[in-house]
C-alpha cells in the first residue's frame, strides 16, 4: 500500500526527532515503528502471521474463482511426485 502523508506541527517534530536521535533511519521507518507500537499497545492483531496467511489464502481463492480454476485434491496434486515420495 502506498500512502502520501503531509504532517505538520508536533507529528512532524516527533518524526524528525526520531531520525535525529537515530531511533529510526527515516521518517518512513519511524512511522512503521509507530504502527507496530500501536498494535502492541492495543493488541489489534493478535497473531500477525495467521492474519497474513488468511489474507493470502482469501486473495488466492478470489483469483481462482475469477479465473474459474478449481481446487486440486491432495491425491491429484501429489500424483506426479508419488514415485519420489514413496520410492
Amino acid at each position: 500500500m502506498r500512502t502520501t502523508l503531509e504532517l505538520k506541527g508536533v507529528p512532524e517534530l516527533i518524526l524528525e526527532k526520531s531520525v535525529e536521535l537515530k531511533l529510526a533511519r527515516s521518517k518512513t521507518d519511524a512511522l512503521r515503528m509507530a504502527i507496530f507500537a500501536l498494535n502492541k499497545e492495543f493488541n489489534l492483531i493478535k497473531d500477525i502471521e495467521m492474519e497474513l496467511v488468511e489474507r493470502k489464502l482469501k486473495k488466492e481463492e478470489a483469483e481462482m474463482q475469477r479465473k474459474g480454476i478449481k481446487h486440486l485434491s491432495e491425491e491429484k496434486a501429489l500424483k506426479k511426485y508419488r514415485w519420489t515420495i514413496w520410492s
